[in-house]
């Protein structure tokens, strides 16, 4: 219903731009966010954007304490799920935006250091919650000759007629007690440098062979500890941009893991992984919302103090379009991460390729935030005096992690000739 006001004011606006009204509970939460985020992540981030990689993960490295810092703030996904779905899924996205505002690449850390737990609560394995509470975990999937490719689900419409599917370098062969690794992932494994415990998605023979009738690859998912025989580490990767991630391959090498630690046998495998795939996607978008948000807010802040032709450079007309245009791009990549949120969870048929195609909306108008804030700078933005340099560095990386945006947004096309062919907007 319309309502009146007797008088103009400005609009309401919080951390998170223009809100509804939030509770009581939800502005606590994100005050308290935002402080960590302010005073650990980006001090934190900032330092270790400057070591080298193998700095970061060493032995007495600050890396580690971000954890033990983020236990002390209670953050529990048992607090969501007490509370409606709608306010739940709004305090969900806007602690994973502040964490993206502190700094991206520790935000990711974070996330991804809770996946197996998480994992092991969906299976309902306490014996795996027991496994996992408490140690850094990574979520394995792609390998070094099977990258995109493990996104293939439809051999018939997303595979050359008569090929076999791209089996992977790391598999495994079930048995009937236990479960023999072998090969090693992609040197793209978040936190697989430091992590403890993995959850692994990986091709599998179950004694037929590793191809199903239709040639696409048999799978298994499970929870390795990494402390087991046969596992190894390779250096940690340098890279341009999200430096306070560790990343970098695991090998494995006659791994034995009991079968008991699978999570998604067979049959299950795909419907597992594309609900872990979408809890992915889903998380990541707003993390880079609070990236673009952070570049927004430091160009705001520059063009308050820079002058150019003899006012300040928020008194041009051309910078307040451009600082209106930056806002919006922030507006957008947050409601588009709120939607993609709410469907990976309240969605009682989620799917991957519609949450990896709203990251690369959130990621790409991130990217265009990121490079306006960079040019208003100017030269100074290219020095590391200005931290603008850095999430410029940071945005990068997150247009080709968790699916590269041109294939996943191939495989979206593809969903919509699936969908047609089901009846979707076919009249």
């Amino acid at each position: 219903m319309l309502q009146f006001k007797t008088e103009l004011n400005l609009p309401d606006v919080g951390l998170t731009g223009f809100e509804t009204p939030l509770a009581e509970e939800e502005c606590a939460v994100q005050e308290t966010l935002h402080r960590f985020a302010k005073e650990v992540l980006r001090p934190l981030g900032t330092a270790l954007d400057k070591m080298t990689a193998e700095q970061v993960v060493a032995q007495g490295s600050p890396f580690y304490s971000v954890f033990a810092e983020f236990a002390k703030l209670g953050v529990d996904p048992a607090l969501f799920a007490s509370l409606p779905p709608e306010t739940g899924l709004r305090m969900e996205s806007m602690i994973a935006e502040e964490l993206g505002w502190g700094d991206s690449g520790l935000a990711l850390s974070l996330g991804i250091a809770s996946f197996p737990m998480q994992v092991a609560l969906a299976a309902g394995k306490q014996e795996l919650v027991d496994l996992c509470a408490g140690r850094i975990g990574c979520w394995i999937g792609t390998q070094p000759d099977r990258g995109s490719d493990f996104q293939v689900f439809d051999m018939e419409r997303d595979w050359p007629q008569g090929a076999p599917g791209n089996q992977g370098s790391l598999w495994a062969k079930v048995g009937v007690d236990e479960i023999v690794i072998n090969g090693q992932s992609s040197a793209w494994v978040s936190n697989g440098p430091v992590a403890q415990v993995a959850i692994a998605y990986m091709g599998a023979d179950y004694g037929d062979g590793r191809l199903d009738k239709n040639g696409r690859p048999h799978g298994v998912a499970v929870i390795i500890p990494l402390d087991l025989p046969g596992v190894s580490r390779g250096k940690p990767l340098e890279k341009i941009g999200l430096r306070a991630l560790p990343q970098g391959e695991i090998y494995f090498d006659n791994v034995r893991v009991p079968k008991r630690f699978a999570v998604a046998l067979k049959d299950e495998y795909y419907g597992s992984f594309a609900s872990v795939w979408s809890h992915a996607g889903a998380h990541t978008s707003p993390i880079f919302t609070g990236l673009a948000r952070a570049a927004f807010e430091m160009a705001l802040q520059y063009c308050h103090e820079r002058k150019q032709g003899g006012r300040l450079l928020i008194d041009h007309q051309l910078t307040r379009y451009r600082l209106g245009d930056m806002l919006r791009r922030v507006e957008l990549t947050r409601a588009t991460a709120r939607r993609s949120l709410a469907f990976a969870r309240l969605s009682k048929r989620c799917h991957p390729y519609v949450t990896a195609a709203n990251k690369v909306t959130v990621t790409e108008e991130a990217m265009k935030v990121v490079h306006e804030a960079f040019q208003l700078f100017g030269g100074v933005g290219t020095t590391r005096e200005y931290p603008i340099e850095k999430l410029f560095r940071d945005a990068r990386p997150s247009l080709i992690g968790d699916g590269e945006s041109y294939t996943v947004i191939m495989r979206l096309g593809l969903l919509c000739q699936q969908l047609y062919a089901e009846g979707w907007s076919n009249p």
